[in-house]
Parts: structure tokens; sequence; C-alpha cells
């Protein structure tokens, strides 16, 4: 009789120890949520550990044509191939959208951009045609 009721006291305190556990447990996972991700840049990768997107701050730099270029944040969508074929650029100077022609493209693209005062449209095909859109 006292094996028997040993072995209930033990089956309930080890039910209990099992609900405990679990309830624990489902409040640690609630709160391991991070509200904020930060970082200097991030990047997605495919299966094949390819970078499909990234975004990161540049820092200011001087172009090849020497213009000064103020630090600018840079999303990018990227080709299976490699290609950056989305592009979204904000700085204190200018903002703009870009999107360029399939991989084995070099001069197909459209950018709109908002530069200091002024904003513009540029649509360019393969066979070198450009259109300009300004207000």
């Amino acid at each position: 009789m006292k094996s028997q009721r040993l072995v209930i006291a033990l089956t309930i305190v080890n039910i209990m120890v099992l609900l405990f556990s679990l309830v624990q447990s489902r409040t640690v996972a609630a709160e391991g949520v991070a509200p904020v991700l930060r970082g200097r840049a991030l990047e997605i990768v495919d299966d094949h550990g390819r970078v499909r997107a990234s975004i990161e701050v540049l820092p200011a730099s001087t172009q090849k044509n020497g213009e000064l270029s103020l630090e600018t944040v840079l999303l990018r969508l990227i080709t299976e191939k490699g290609r950056p074929s989305v592009k979204i650029g904000a700085s204190e100077q200018a903002a703009g959208v870009s999107f360029a022609g399939p991989t084995n493209t070099k001069d197909t693209y459209v950018i709109l951009e908002s530069k200091g005062t002024a904003s513009s449209l540029t649509l360019k095909n393969e066979d070198g045609r450009e259109q300009i859109i300004k207000p």
C-alpha cells in the first residue's frame, strides 16, 4: 500500500514538473523576441549562399566625376546571376529608385530620382534610345 502511494505521489510530482517546464518554456520563447534588429548591414542569401538582397549604409565618398556623395542608405535586390536589378537609395542630397534590365544588358534601365530641388525620370533602352522626363 505504501509503495502504491509513493508511485502516485511521484507521478503527481512528475506531472507538476512537466507542466511547470512547459509554461516556463513558452514564457522564455515569448520574451526572446527582439523588438529591433540593429546592425551596420543586412544581407539575405539564397540556398546557394549567394547574396540576393542587401541593405547598408555607404559612407560619404567622391565619385568618378568628382562629385561628393553624402552618406547613403542603399537597398539592393539582386538576381540569381548577381545583378543588382532594383536599387533604392536615400541621402540628404538625393533619393532615387532604379530598375536595371536583365543580366545580359548594360544600358536598359529606369531611374526615378529626386536630387536637391529637382526631380527626373530617365528611361533608357539597350538600343541607345533614352528619354529624360523633367517637370
